[in-house]
């Protein structure tokens, strides 16, 4: 995996964008953002700082109120709208009647490949996220972790372009959440994905993330930009190394200036 310091092109940019809803709560102003090719970008912040709104306007799920969202040219810009990005929410939000087979399945019945044909593509991708010998499972049979990772599975099996992801791992123990951001650098290494990933953890960004876009109290802009330089694969001998403990401290002070300036507006 390139180091983060290689710039690749960009695959979309935001450039100056502003979201203000219909209550007139103004969550971001003039935000500018370029995703890289091959990046796993976090986007790191107080609670309410803009950093979910971004990601659906990203996802073309909200429309900005000002600025724009470019796409950079690309064979499958077309399909953009149906299936090049994957997006994984907060909660796995999986339909509780459905198998495991049935909640994986849904994007691609809905772009109307039929089971049959589907099925090497979900037990694949079932194997991919650790789960392959649970598609007749129900959700309410599985654990918090293991609803999180039939989420991921729902997400890649159209083999999206980019993995648009937020905060998807903020409910779980700790235990569970740092296993899934193991198996999740795993998958973003062989699948050589673009990721963009939202939390309010700095540890956690700072394992996952090649650079670390840190963001203002709302109004959400970029305050800084951090990057990670830190070779991959990473593991617990990472975590524990004061190489790790340098960036987070790095990232802290970022993210307490970034508040500063939040107060200070």
């Amino acid at each position: 995996m390139q180091p983060s310091s290689v710039k690749s092109p960009p695959i979309l940019t935001l450039r100056r964008v502003g979201k203000t809803f219909a209550n007139s709560v103004v969550a971001l102003d003039e935000l500018e953002l370029e995703v890289r090719e091959g990046e796993f970008v976090a986007l790191l912040g107080p609670s309410g700082c803009g950093k979910s709104t971004a990601l659906r306007l990203i996802a073309g799920l909200s429309d900005p109120s000002r600025g724009e969202v470019v796409w950079s040219s690309h064979p499958r810009e077309q399909e953009r709208n149906s299936h090049a990005i994957g997006f994984v929410f907060q909660e796995p939000t999986l339909m509780p009647w459905a198998s495991v087979f049935a909640n994986v399945f849904l994007p691609l019945r809905l772009k109307g490949i039929d089971a049959r044909t589907a099925t090497p593509r979900i037990a694949r991708v079932l194997d991919r996220v650790g789960l392959p010998d649970f598609a007749k499972t129900y959700p309410r049979e599985l654990s918090g972790g293991m609803r999180m990772r039939v989420s991921l599975a729902r997400a890649l099996v159209t083999d999206p372009e980019l993995l648009l992801m937020d905060e998807p791992f903020a409910a779980l123990d700790e235990i569970t959440r740092f296993r899934l951001n193991d198996d999740l650098l795993a998958l973003w290494r062989a699948l050589g994905k673009t990721v963009v990933f939202v939390t309010h953890s700095v540890f956690e960004s700072v394992y996952l993330s090649n650079r670390i876009v840190v963001m203002t109290p709302r109004p959400g802009r970029v305050f800084a930009e951090i990057a990670i330089d830190a070779p991959y694969p990473r593991d617990e001998s990472f975590r524990t190394s004061a190489e790790y403990a340098g960036y987070c401290r790095k990232t802290s002070q970022a993210l307490a200036a970034a508040m500063a300036s939040g107060a200070s507006a």
